[in-house]
């Protein structure tokens, strides 16, 4: 008898950005991996790790918009977080083995003190359960090892620090911050500098750059979608290029720019004053006839307009 041969599965080729509600317990990539499958996606990527204790906002791009994924790894984020004081333990939150049980004794006026100390620009030292690599391994292999290696200090700048409430030994905090900064780090130093220790008891996170957890979806509800309800669930791509100037070409400079052509704006009768010299940098870019979206471009000095990247599917 044959042996059966298995069908592969055909998947769609989806353009766009889901904003999903990480539950606790899943690793960003298998929050992906389980998405991508509802959705019956070919091609999909996060946007930037949450720990699988950590919730909320993960942005997930599909098809052309993972061309533009990158860019959210280093864009500013929102986190609200509980510090559990008096505790630490060896990965700095829930998942690791408790280190020490100190006693908490801090007063409303010593939190306000030392939570001054960490707004603005300060350093960080990345910790070893950390993705981050040294000689090609992550240094939480390192870590589980039992291997404790020299890491150097980073600078990153927390925008806001905000105490939601304290209910001792838990403090509630909203956290506005750079790219790269550990939001486990700096509830272990709020607590090395009250005295007592610390770890994250939670952390969930509300927005990354311009994108908030208001707008995003769990899991569950999407498992209760038809498949239609689930493609309608996308954002257009631009949604993770919203922050850029928007510039629109005329159908002849859309193919010239498509096919990689630098063009002089002010040279072609397109003047944009209002974004010279000030905006110089990066911006999106449609064709104005129908308003599709042709990719990312570089404005650069004169006003010439450098193609980026690319939407291969605009046409």
């Amino acid at each position: 008898m044959a042996e059966t041969q298995r069908v592969k599965r055909i998947r769609d080729a989806l353009n766009g950005v889901l904003l999903l509600d990480k539950p606790v317990g899943l690793s960003s990539n298998d929050a992906l991996i389980q998405t991508k499958r509802l959705l019956n996606a070919k091609k999909a990527g996060h946007t930037g790790t949450l720990d699988p204790f950590a919730t909320g906002l993960l942005p997930l791009c599909f098809g052309e918009a993972t061309k533009f994924s990158h860019d959210l790894l280093f864009a500013d984020k929102t986190y609200e977080t509980v510090v559990h004081l008096g505790i630490t333990t060896e990965t700095g939150d829930t998942e690791g083995a408790v280190l020490e049980n100190l006693s908490v004794g801090v007063t409303l006026e010593q939190i306000d003190a030392v939570l001054a100390q960490f707004r603005g620009p300060i350093e960080q030292v990345p910790p070893m359960y950390s993705a981050l690599k040294r000689d090609g391994k992550p240094l939480y292999e390192y870590a589980r090892a039992g291997i404790t290696l020299e890491r150097e200090a980073r600078n990153v700048v927390i925008h806001e620090l905000t105490l939601l409430s304290y209910e001792a030994p838990f403090l509630r905090l909203r956290v506005a911050c750079s790219k790269g900064t550990y939001i486990r780090v700096l509830g272990e130093d709020i607590g090395r500098a009250l005295g007592c220790g610390a770890h994250l008891n939670a952390l969930r996170r509300t927005q990354v750059a311009s994108l908030k957890l208001a707008d995003a979806i769990s899991l569950d509800a999407i498992q209760q979608m038809s498949p239609e309800q689930r493609i309608n669930l996308l954002k257009p791509v631009d949604a993770l290029l919203s922050d850029f100037e928007a510039i629109q070409l005329t159908d002849e400079l859309a193919v010239r720019f498509l096919h990689g052509q630098r063009l002089a704006l002010q040279k072609e009768g397109i003047n944009l004053p209002e974004l010279i010299p000030a905006n110089l940098g990066r911006v999106r870019v449609y064709r104005f006839s129908d308003g599709k979206l042709l990719g990312s471009g570089l404005l650069q000095e004169y006003q010439v307009l450098a193609p980026e990247r690319l939407i291969s599917t605009s046409g």
